[in-house]
């Protein structure tokens, strides 16, 4: 049988929507059974993570916490977080369950390294960039990191908050105008860090966009269909 897997989601519910849609759409189903049996705890009450990183918010950790012993508890083998920024809190929620949780920013960064870009654009939210959760990451697998500057983030962050509020053509002209400046600025792929931006850009002819959720989807139906082929050799 397959692995369950647990989403710790509502961060927010489109980026949590988006990540079990994709794990749907990747999974080679003939059937509804062949599906992987997917939990998914939208819990969009999780106080703002870019807020409490930059000091002045609501500790998310318990909430963060909270929602990965739920999902243990209901039966989940696997966990995976569907929002880059929460991955700042993920070492206290990894040592409150007995499951492993899978890192995004840390499989991006491999993703990246195995397909041998040297220098990649980062569009994520003001948590993101401060946590250094990519950029130390990539240093180790020496992949050079170009953040927007001031002016840009300030955008970037418009865009986010306007693909939360439903407002994805806003989102899109926001991103997009930062993405193609920091392809001007010599980076090869822009890394999407924030679980919104793939919901409005993609990769095209002119720029490649290296989507975390994508990757994440990919290996979670890997990980989860290992149990069946070790049965089988057995």
């Amino acid at each position: 049988m397959q692995k369950v897997v647990g989403i710790i989601g509502g961060m927010g519910p489109l980026a949590t929507v988006d990540l079990m849609n994709k794990i749907i759409s990747y999974t080679p189903a003939m059937k509804d059974q062949d599906h992987i049996h997917i939990i998914a705890d939208n819990y969009s009450q999780i106080p703002d993570r870019t807020t409490a990183i930059l000091g002045k918010g609501i500790d998310p950790t318990p909430y963060i916490v909270q929602s990965a012993q739920r999902l243990q508890n209901a039966g989940a083998e696997l966990l995976v977080i569907a929002c880059n920024t929460a991955h700042f809190f993920y070492e206290a929620a990894e040592k409150s369950v007995s499951i492993p949780i899978l890192h995004m920013p840390l499989e991006t960064t491999r993703f990246v390294q195995e397909n041998n870009i040297k220098k990649v654009g980062l569009l994520a939210t003001d948590g993101t960039i401060k946590s250094k959760l990519y950029q130390n990451s990539c240093r180790n697998y020496r992949i050079d990191v170009i953040e927007p500057d001031k002016e840009l983030q300030e955008k970037v962050m418009e865009g986010i908050s306007a693909i939360k509020g439903g407002n994805l053509e806003a989102g899109f002209l926001h991103l997009s105008m930062v993405a193609n400046q920091l392809k001007e600025n010599g980076a090869e792929a822009i890394i999407a860090g924030c679980t919104e931006v793939p919901l409005v850009l993609k990769s095209s002819e002119n720029i490649c966009i290296i989507d975390p959720t994508e990757i994440l989807a990919k290996i979670v139906i890997k990980i989860a269909n290992e149990k069946d082929k070790e049965i089988i050799e057995v």
